[in-house]
């Protein structure tokens, strides 16, 4: 199994500091029990003007790789409904974890209105599946074939209005209180987490991003940007990108991870993004030597005449 991978966090342009944090794990994490093939990706978002948004979302990343370290499913559950259990439950409990260590930390030593607290997205891929937990409105989704297949759901107010029929996506989507979440990590004593599985095929990519990213980009346009011929890398940069363009207004991060890539179409397009990072240095260098071939030419040339 091959997946090409990449991740970026952005400021944004209009807040003072990063709230959202990232982690993106594979084997070579030290000490990893948890799978020989496959990959931890996870992305939080701290909550804005609360008491230590970015220390909630840090401690929520680092807390998930404490399920890197567990031991893997016994042999005899595999390729079984104990298996996806396995790692479902490994996702939530990591979260709930998490939730516990920031909600002591906020009775015991922040006596604030606005405790700390955190959005958090994880998921583990596997050979056969994506396996993902979820608490807030950051977002998990699963490309395919040009559409996405799967989406979590958000937990905010806006879309609680949606689902009951009381405001339109449209109206939700404009709506200056789509960014207050209904559920977090860290703001209460006990917290639920949605879980969801997915088959995977080769060619898919899996999408992990905070609502910096949502709130800024359509995703009709982010759709589009994961369907050209480029890496992960290339395509996380240009939906940084986009969102900033489109008025940075929050912290955005995003992390792509491309399952099973066809090896000889992923160099040619890690080749031409290595020219093109370095276009203007070899147009440089091409002049460079071309005058220099000139100079020579002209210096022969004159001595040639200058002999005869």
């Amino acid at each position: 199994m091959h997946i090409d991978a990449a991740a970026l966090s952005h400021i944004g342009r209009k807040k003072a500091k990063n709230e959202d944090s990232y982690g993106m794990f594979d084997n070579s994490f030290p000490g990893i029990k948890l799978f020989h093939q496959g990959m931890l990706l996870t992305v939080a978002d701290g909550l804005g003007g609360h008491t230590g948004g970015e220390i909630a979302s840090k401690l929520a990343v680092s807390i998930m790789t404490d399920v890197l370290k567990e031991g893997p499913v016994a042999e005899k559950d595999r390729a079984s409904e104990r298996e996806d259990s396995f790692f479902l439950d490994a996702i939530s409990a990591a979260m709930k974890r998490a939730n516990n260590s920031i909600w002591q930390t906020n009775r015991e030593l922040i006596k604030s209105k606005r405790p700390m607290g955190t959005t958090q997205c994880a998921a583990i891929i596997r050979p056969n599946y994506v396996y993902l937990g979820n608490v807030g409105d950051s977002r998990g989704y699963l490309f395919r074939n040009g559409s996405f297949i799967a989406q979590t759901e958000d937990h905010s107010w806006v879309d609680e209005q949606v689902k009951q029929g009381l405001m339109t996506l449209a109206a939700a989507e404009a709506d200056r209180r789509k960014n207050l979440v209904t559920r977090c990590i860290g703001t209460h004593e006990s917290i639920e987490v949605d879980t969801y599985q997915w088959g995977i095929k080769t060619g898919d990519q899996l999408l992990l991003c905070t609502d910096g990213l949502t709130n800024m980009v359509s995703e009709d346009l982010i759709a589009d940007i994961l369907s050209r011929p480029l890496t992960s890398k290339d395509k996380v940069n240009l939906l940084i990108d986009k969102a900033n363009e489109n008025g940075g207004k929050d912290n955005i991060t995003a992390i792509l991870a491309w399952i099973n890539p066809d090896p000889g179409a992923l160099r040619r397009m890690r080749m031409k993004a290595w020219l093109r990072k370095r276009q203007q240095k070899i147009k440089i260098a091409v002049l460079f030597i071309l005058n220099a071939i000139l100079f020579f030419l002209l210096g022969y040339i004159t001595g040639y005449l200058v002999k005869g």
